[in-house]
């Protein structure tokens, strides 16, 4: 992954530098497509690009929450 302000994809975090964002994969996860889909849309995407799409956003998600009185 190309890391965030590396100057494509708006500054957003995007996959190996081809202006596909991490978030437009998780979207299409979201929305049902397998990822053999995915692969099938975006041919130079592989396999290990879909997972650490899918592995950066559990990162992002495992943090304390703290609520204030």
């Amino acid at each position: 992954m190309t890391p965030k302000g590396g100057g494509q994809c708006g500054g957003r975090l995007c996959i190996r530098g081809m202006r596909i964002r991490v978030t437009d994969i998780l979207e299409l996860l979201s929305a049902g497509a397998t990822v053999e889909e995915i692969l099938q849309d975006y041919p130079g995407l592989e396999r290990e690009d879909v997972l650490a799409s899918i592995e950066y956003a559990a990162h992002q998600t495992d943090h304390a929450v703290l609520l204030s009185a």
